[in-house]
């Protein structure tokens, strides 16, 4: 069933299914909750969940300012109180599981289940460093040169050479607040979490690497990896038989959990 909220100043959207002990189910940054959707079907009948649209993403409206982690995880805990769901389980992927982290941190939590989850601010290599500077030049210098017109529509055209795929096929609003998430490190919280925590990883994962998911697990008290061989960041479509296996044993207690 599709429900819709007004938190913060945007319309929330979100799906709600199953019956039994809630789960908030959260998608990476550039999907939605259809991304997610095989794992809600790998809890269905027994779970009831929660897939949500984050705002900028599927039928969820964009945020009105420039939002960051803080802003995401304010809207999810108003959600929260507004569903009266009590002690949830999280399951993040990628970005969800950065407002997945700060949730925790700050939350009553049933279990949360990170995906290749983001939340460890990246190493930058010189090459990005000199690709970053080089685009605030050209940024800068297009529109001197070739007046403001012709230069955004330069600019438009660099960037689509250079940017990733989510970042380029995003608003300009949305591309701001991407430049804002991805450099927050929530490595401060992460001691704060309580409740029992299970990391699920890609070994071949370059957009949130193996080494980020070794860091949360040492900084997160009492939580556990597991990682997949030759699977990248989408490791609950890469291999859905192993992920549904670890999953399922994860939460083997409250799939059986009087409804």
């Amino acid at each position: 069933m599709k429900k819709k909220l007004e938190i913060k100043g945007v319309e929330f959207c979100y799906t709600v299914e199953g019956e039994g002990v809630p789960v908030v189910l959260m998608h990476g940054w550039g999907c939605n909750h259809t991304t997610v959707a095989s794992i809600e079907n790998m809890l269905l009948p027994n779970l009831k969940v929660y897939n949500v649209d984050f705002p900028g993403f599927g039928e969820s409206t964009e945020p009105e300012t420039i939002w960051g982690i803080e802003d995401y995880t304010q809207l999810i805990e108003e959600f929260i109180k507004a569903e009266k769901i009590e002690k949830p389980i999280l399951i993040g992927h990628s970005f969800g599981g950065r407002v997945g982290i700060l949730y925790a941190s700050r939350n009553e939590v049933r279990k949360m289940i990170l995906v290749d989850a983001a939340g460890v601010k990246p190493k930058r290599s010189l090459k990005y460093y000199y690709k970053v500077y080089t685009y605030k030049a050209v940024k800068k210098a297009l529109p001197i040169i070739f007046g403001k017109t012709k230069g955004n529509k330069m600019l438009d055209e660099y960037r689509g050479k250079v940017g990733s795929s989510d970042y380029n096929s995003a608003t300009q609003k949305m591309r701001t607040i991407m430049s804002r998430v991805v450099n927050e490190d929530l490595k401060w919280c992460m001691p704060k979490i309580k409740c029992p925590t299970l990391m699920i990883w890609g070994e071949k994962d370059t957009a949130t690497p193996l080494s980020d998911a070794k860091t949360m697990e040492k900084l997160i008290p009492g939580s556990g990896l597991v990682a997949f061989e030759g699977v990248g960041h989408y490791s609950f479509l890469e291999n859905p038989i192993q992920f549904r296996a670890v999953l399922m044993s994860f939460l083997e207690k409250e799939m059986k959990a009087e409804k």
